[in-house]
């Protein structure tokens, strides 16, 4: 007998297994009571912790009608504290955007000695205090500071001045730019750098054209939390304002006093601006997020 008319048993032959039909579970493993469970105590932390004091403050901000909230919010100190952390702001993201930059192109582009170091230094706000900050520049720049002598002597005053509260704010929103570029410059490479070196592109070009393009959505994200965080910064600037009515109160700090002064209804209003700027670079973030969903995905892949 041939071959030909032996059955053939072959792979192709054989019949596909049968395939199992998917449990009731998520990829992790849970069940839908784990999963309902876990969001329904989700939803209901971010409602007590979050949701509610929000809606508390805009509430209590309006509790005595519009006349008493524009009279809160135009009077004149309350006018200073919004243009000086608007200003101080104005001074500090920037600051923090072009120095951050740097910092990340050089951790993640580059080897060289002391790199571990400079990424410590970069988490250090993170690990202390904004209060501890504010004290290490009144002793370095205040009156009796080791550099207070010779500022006095030449007319410049930091402490208890605008620089001093620029300083305080660019040191606690430091990292913030810096931490999201890292991550996001090393998981890209220098691959296409290099290429456009190689085809004779200057370095600031290929800086410009390759580089910033390539981190945008890292690095606005960057600048919205590092904003975020300059306004409403509290700890570091408490200490080196001195807490001058109308000079140097920020709206963190002016909320603080009309809440001492027992001027709630004020306080809540001033307060409600804070809140208002909050949600207004939420809702930038979430536009740009609908909008160029799919362009900062990508980039987040990389």
């Amino acid at each position: 007998m041939s071959d030909a008319a032996l059955p053939r048993h072959d792979a192709a032959a054989a019949p596909a297994p049968a395939v199992k039909p998917r449990s009731a579970r998520s990829v992790g493993g849970e069940s839908p009571i784990i999963q309902a469970t876990l969001i329904a105590v989700s939803l209901a932390f971010l409602l007590l912790f979050l949701l509610l004091p929000l809606i508390t403050v805009f509430v209590e901000a309006g509790a005595r009608g519009w006349a008493a909230y524009r009279e809160a919010i135009t009077e004149p100190d309350a006018v200073s504290a919004i243009r000086l952390t608007l200003l101080v702001a104005a001074i500090a993201v920037p600051f923090n955007v072009v120095v951050g930059v740097a910092a990340a192109w050089a951790i993640a582009k580059f080897e060289f000695r002391g790199k571990n170091l400079l990424i410590s230094l970069i988490d250090l706000p993170f690990s202390v205090s904004p209060v501890i900050s504010g004290l290490v520049y009144v002793l370095l720049f205040g009156a009796q500071g080791y550099l207070g002598p010779f500022l006095r002597a030449n007319g410049i005053e930091i402490i208890f001045a605008l620089p001093g509260l620029v300083l305080a704010t660019i040191f606690v929103t430091f990292p913030f730019v810096a931490r999201e570029l890292i991550p996001h410059m090393q998981a890209i490479g220098s691959t296409d750098e290099e290429a456009a070196l190689t085809l004779g592109a200057s370095p600031w070009r290929v800086f410009f054209a390759i580089t910033l393009p390539n981190v945008k959505w890292s690095l606005f994200y960057g600048v919205l939390l590092c904003n975020a965080r300059a306004m409403g910064e509290f700890g570091a600037v408490a200490v080196v304002s001195g807490k001058i009515r109308g000079l140097t109160n920020t709206m963190p700090l002016h909320v603080e006093i009309l809440y001492n002064e027992y001027m709630s209804a004020a306080a809540f209003a001033v307060a409600s601006l804070l809140a208002g700027l909050a949600l207004v670079t939420l809702a930038l973030k979430a536009l740009l997020e609908w909008r160029y969903g799919d362009s900062i995905a990508a980039a987040r892949r990389h």
